[in-house]
């Protein structure tokens, strides 16, 4: 970005993917900007309690920054919270979803590439992680979201291989051709994992609707791991061979099996019917 490069200090409001300790009591922070995408700076003193960045330089929130060139590094001069979010640091199972939507967009994007519908995405994933109950369905959608804004959107109303309209029945998804087999198609993709017409029908539901709609969906928890399975399977496949790092993805998902008796209990056994 021309202006950014020539101009010595940049403002932006971004959110707080990750953060690491740096030298005795500094921060360095990747955080995902509104106005530039991805940048990496460092939170100067931001370790010391009395420090002024203290509280607006935490995991996940949102914030407006002003932010000098370094030569190597960004150094960040001022920061102000914007939303904090709190939620997402009073609940561990919250926490994790955060965790989880901040490290999908950090290993989906590139430094300085900038993209307001993504940051606008990841704003409103952690308004609904701070917020909801239906936490498991709030995952689905975002990856989805996600999905369809880094190029990745799978094809779920025509097969990949024949371009057939997909019917209403049992069906296969290919995580390398990126969507739906028809059953006659099977040969087209041998690790083509099988889907039911029912979790077809929910993540037809959840690609074509806004959060509002989709979030008044009751599933099945069966159907909800089904889900979740199909779409681990697609987002493992495009990291690894794109990113090579899936490996947060097991383990956050590892860690977000600690919440399923209470989603169980929330989820009233109700099959959607949309």
């Amino acid at each position: 970005n021309f202006t950014m490069a020539r101009e010595r200090t940049y403002r932006t409001e971004a959110i707080v993917l990750r953060r690491t300790d740096f030298m005795e009591a500094d921060r360095l922070l990747t955080l995902y900007s509104r106005e530039f995408g991805k940048v990496r700076a460092i939170a100067k003193g931001a370790r010391k309690p009395q420090s002024r960045k203290t509280g607006h330089v935490e995991l996940f929130m949102r914030t407006r920054f002003l932010i000098a060139r370094g030569r190597n590094l960004d150094i960040i001069t001022q920061a102000e919270m914007v939303e904090a979010y709190p939620e997402l640091r009073e609940d561990l199972v919250r926490t994790t979803y955060a965790s989880y939507a901040g490290e999908l967009l950090d290993r989906f994007t590139v430094e300085e590439d900038k993209n307001l519908q993504l940051y606008d995405l990841l704003a409103d994933a952690l308004r609904w992680f701070a917020t909801t109950d239906r936490l498991l369905l709030a995952a689905r959608f975002y990856e989805l979201r996600l999905l369809n804004l880094t190029g990745y959107r799978p094809q779920l109303f025509r097969c990949v291989a024949c371009d057939e309209e997909i019917e209403e029945q049992d069906q296969l998804f290919s995580a390398e051709l990126g969507g739906l087999l028809c059953p006659g198609c099977e040969s087209a993709d041998r690790r083509a994992k099988p889907i039911s017409a029912a979790a077809v029908k929910v993540l037809r539901y959840l690609q074509t609707r806004r959060w509002h709609t989709v979030s008044q969906l009751r599933l099945r928890r069966d159907l909800h791991a089904e889900i979740e399975s199909v779409m681990y399977y697609y987002l493992t496949y495009i990291l690894e061979r794109n990113l090579k790092s899936a490996d947060f993805l097991a383990r956050l998902r590892r860690e977000a099996k600690l919440f399923a008796p209470e989603e169980k209990r929330k989820e009233n056994e109700q099959s959607a019917d949309q």
